[in-house]
């Protein structure tokens, strides 16, 4: 039986580029390399029908180790809650006020790049202290 290799997270969006941008400055991805070809993904967009230009945008981990995210431009506006959101680990191995200062400092800087602050979730019994935020289009995601 064959087995998945690897894992690409799709993001519909107004504006793919600029969203691309914003989660390669969260997460510290980058473009990829423009297709073969092409000097540029400007040259490569300039090579499409108007109506394909900035339909869509990559950002990949430099390491390899992270997954792809991929970015589609689609005509509606974001709804409801999402069904599926991204987890960024800023205090793993974190506790208490050690975790919550680290978590502060990144929703700072994150806040700073566009996003969102919804709300602090304090630790309980079973889960350690996480924040809320929205991506520039609405999409939530936990500072974890």
């Amino acid at each position: 039986m064959p087995s998945v290799k690897q894992v690409q997270v799709t993001f519909d969006c107004a504006e793919p580029e600029r969203v691309a941008r914003f989660w390669c400055e969260v997460l510290g991805y980058v473009a990829p390399p423009p297709p073969t070809g092409f000097a540029t993904w400007d040259d490569f967009n300039r090579s499409l029908p108007p109506e394909e230009r900035g339909s869509w945008a990559l950002a990949q981990d430099p390491t390899g180790v992270g997954p792809r995210l991929y970015f589609q431009r689609v005509p509606e506006g974001k709804v409801a809650k999402n069904r599926v959101h991204l987890d960024v680990r800023a205090g793993t191995g974190l506790v208490g006020e050690e975790r919550l200062a680290t978590l502060e400092a990144e929703c700072a800087r994150l806040v700073a790049l566009g996003a969102v602050r919804e709300r602090l979730l304090l630790a309980d019994e079973d889960n350690e202290s996480c924040i809320v935020m929205q991506d520039i289009e609405g999409n939530e995601f936990c500072l974890d």
